[in-house]
């Protein structure tokens, strides 16, 4: 059985720089790395190769973030991949910018892609949480629509290469070892929160 990995983020060239869309950042490294292009099916954009000597297909949903379930639900089920081979990528406002966290189930903490993930797929996927922090002053809306910040810019392709990393880590390891080998060293970078 592939694994299904899901990049969650808005499409269109208006988004694309946004903390929102930080999944598809990711998924764009990956698909990078698998040497692949995407292909449009399942509302979505889809490549396919091997990822760290697994077969993989790499999603990311054109219907927009509130409703990227219906993507993710039509591909599992065409492909028949179980909740346990889905990987969702996706930001974190509970998380400090950079920190990134490997996690299997839990709620949606009003995150809205992950809630249309709930409704058409269940809850039961692995997530690669891409912390972007809480805004200090706009609202939750404007700051995750909002581009990151020019310093933020400077450390964003690290950012997105240990995100990628820990994807290829859960696809090759399993989500256990990657949690094991990501979270201590972001520990020891002095970004992991207590």
């Amino acid at each position: 059985m592939p694994w299904l990995i899901v990049g969650l983020g808005n499409p269109g060239p208006k988004y694309s720089a946004n903390r929102h869309n930080i999944g598809f950042m990711v998924a764009d490294e990956l698909v990078r790395r698998l040497g692949a292009t995407f292909q449009d099916k399942f509302e979505g954009r889809v490549a396919r190769g091997r990822l760290a000597g697994v077969d993989v297909l790499v999603l990311e949903p054109q219907t927009f973030m509130n409703l990227s379930g219906a993507a993710l639900g039509a591909a599992a089920s065409y492909f028949k991949i179980a909740p346990e081979h889905v990987i969702v990528i996706h930001d974190e406002l509970d998380l400090p910018f950079e920190q990134v966290r490997v996690k299997v189930g839990g709620g949606h903490a009003g995150h809205n892609g992950l809630r249309s993930v709930f409704q058409h797929f269940g809850a039961d996927f692995v997530r690669v949480r891409c912390g972007i922090g809480r805004p200090v002053q706009s609202d939750v809306v404007s700051y995750v629509l909002s581009d990151f910040s020019v310093t933020e810019r400077e450390t964003l392709g690290a950012f997105v290469d240990e995100a990628a990393e820990a994807v290829e880590l859960i696809v090759s390891r399993g989500a256990l070892e990657a949690m094991n080998v990501i979270h201590p060293r972001q520990k020891r970078k002095g970004t992991m929160a207590e």
